[in-house]
């Protein structure tokens, strides 16, 4: 039986999203790892909970999609209630450059995963967590970006907007659900060391930046994943609306 809880991570197969579903299972919680595509990745992931004696299990689904974000959540019910939800997917796009240089069949499909998808999730979390459902309660962390407040200017200023999109969505929602017992926070990475840059096409960009990052290095993924147990865990318990920049001061 779970000390913690049940805890679904969106994209959970690498990088931030891998780092939180491991911690999670460090601090007690057995771990639903959510991913798009790489099933090998996500199951390494799940393989690295269960070492440290938690549940776990791989759900493929475009969050995206209603359809598969309801089957999600299915899923995760085998496991037990849930108590927490960790919105992690998000993309690119995968083309820097200026806006104007942008297509907009990218920008719809970052926009469809990095907003639509964070609300069909937290919609399906609070109908499954809030006392207003039934529910027992839980935690809701968004990941959002210091892009928000930065812009991303000359690489991905949509990318940008859709984390300022998340942060909204989280001061919003957290009104809503306040006293249904769901807490709903975000947390704004800054410049991380993941694979995301390499795959966007510049995979010098943290060489690059981190002489302008106040700390003078990039983040880790282990970071972010503190950070979001953090508010997920009830020493964060009078904590509600909040987006929590871990970014090295930049």
């Amino acid at each position: 039986m779970s000390t913690s809880g049940v805890v679904i991570v969106t994209g959970g197969s690498r990088g931030i999203g891998a780092a939180i579903c491991v911690l999670a299972a460090e601090r007690g919680y057995d771990v639903v790892v959510n991913y798009a595509g790489d099933a090998q990745a996500a199951e390494a992931v799940a393989e690295q909970v269960r070492q440290h004696g938690r549940e776990a299990l791989t759900a493929r689904g475009d969050v995206s999609s209603e359809d598969d974000v309801r089957a999600l959540f299915d899923a995760a019910e085998t496991l037990g209630p849930l108590t927490g939800l960790v919105n992690n997917a998000a993309i690119t796009g995968n083309t820097p450059g200026r806006l104007d240089e942008q297509a907009v069949e990218t920008v719809r499909r970052v926009l469809d995963v990095n907003v639509t998808g964070v609300f069909l999730c937290a919609r399906e979390a609070v109908r499954r967590m809030s006392t207003r459902y039934g529910g027992s309660g839980g935690a809701i962390v968004n990941v959002s970006s210091t892009a928000a407040r930065t812009g991303s200017a000359g690489e991905w200023v949509h990318y940008a907007a859709t984390k300022a999109a998340v942060d909204t969505l989280t001061f919003g929602l957290a009104q809503e659900v306040a006293r249904e017992g769901v807490r709903v926070n975000a947390v704004a990475p800054g410049m991380i060391e993941t694979g995301l840059h390499a795959a966007a096409g510049l995979p010098d960009r943290l060489a690059r930046l981190a002489p302008r990052i106040p700390m003078g290095r990039a983040g880790r993924p282990e970071e972010i994943a503190e950070a979001v147990l953090f508010l997920l865990s009830p020493a964060a318990s009078y904590a509600a609306g909040a987006v929590l920049e871990v970014g090295g001061a930049r």
